[in-house]
């Protein structure tokens, strides 16, 4: 993937007036609310989709979004040509292999993508439900790394922690130390940015597992599937399309992944139950288990 010169920055926050009421309290002042803009994925000259995202780390965002849809399956054969601001929202002007153009026309969507729906649009059945590749073989994953990744991604979402609004996507090795983090106003785009931040800072998807702040959907499966990523845990629920896909693709799905405990889903065995070896340092106590987002 081709890099581009700094690119205009839209701010990811803005400030707007707000009364507030506290008990009997009632005082007006400043708030911090998450930006939210429509960004147009154009390939080639035509428009594929318009997502509603918060306008940051989008050369993330188009990378992992070109992968996490099946449109290329490397980094190189995506070039990021322009990301153009504008008073209607951000354009990432992209360019594809011809013979991946084609075979793109042939699914093109007509679509205004919206932040809680990653497959709004699409034009048929198997356009949505097309069967990711099979994910490889992986090394297992202790439990207590999971909830160290899980206690990191608490504190590395300053966004979230500014306008309460964003989801994160984190990626952790196998030991749960978290090495990327993307926010974004909707799941699957955190999800894609993360997932391009991983192919573009290559790290191998096998050596480690990805945490998402929302519920596990099918759409949300099927990126980490796609990208390769062995287990993906979610603070919330999953759905039963969800299991049905990550059961067949070999994703080792969790839910309600807090810090009191979690569900495995699909393919238990990629998670070691148990306490950690006596070699390991004890973890700190964690703190308040992260609130469910939808």
């Amino acid at each position: 993937m081709s890099q581009l010169p700094p690119k205009p920055e839209s701010a990811t926050a803005v400030q707007r007036r707000v009364r507030r009421r506290r008990g009997a309290r009632v005082s007006e002042g400043l708030d911090a609310i998450a930006a939210e803009v429509p960004i147009a994925l154009v390939y080639n000259g035509i428009s594929f989709a318009v997502m509603m995202a918060t306008p940051e780390d989008l050369s993330d965002f188009a990378l992992g979004f070109s992968l996490s849809e099946g449109i290329v399956a490397s980094a190189d054969e995506l070039r990021i040509d322009e990301i153009a601001a504008s008073l209607e929202g951000i354009s990432l002007q992209l360019t594809i292999p011809e013979p991946r153009a084609a075979a793109l026309e042939q699914r093109r969507r007509n679509l205004q993508g919206r932040s809680g729906c990653g497959v709004c649009g699409t034009e048929s059945i198997e356009a949505v439900l097309r069967p990711p590749p099979r994910v490889g073989g992986s090394a297992p994953i202790r439990v207590d790394a999971l909830h160290r990744a899980l206690r990191e991604l608490q504190g590395r979402q300053p966004l979230n922690a500014l306008t309460g609004a964003t989801h994160a996507a984190a990626w952790a090795d196998g030991d749960g130390r978290v090495a990327l983090v993307r926010e974004d106003v909707g799941r699957h785009n955190a999800l894609d940015k993360l997932i391009g931040a991983l192919v573009a800072t290559g790290h191998d998807p096998l050596q480690g597992f990805a945490v998402v702040t929302s519920r596990a959907s099918y759409e949300m499966a099927m990126k980490a599937a796609q990208a390769g990523i062995p287990l993906l845990a979610a603070i919330s629920a999953p759905t039963a399309l969800a299991i049905a896909l990550a059961e067949s693709a070999g994703l080792t799905l969790i839910g309600f992944a807090r810090d009191d405990g979690h569900a495995v889903y699909t393919h238990a065995q990629r998670l070691i139950e148990g306490e950690a070896q006596p070699s390991q340092a004890a973890r700190p106590h964690a703190r308040k288990a992260m609130e469910s987002k939808s």
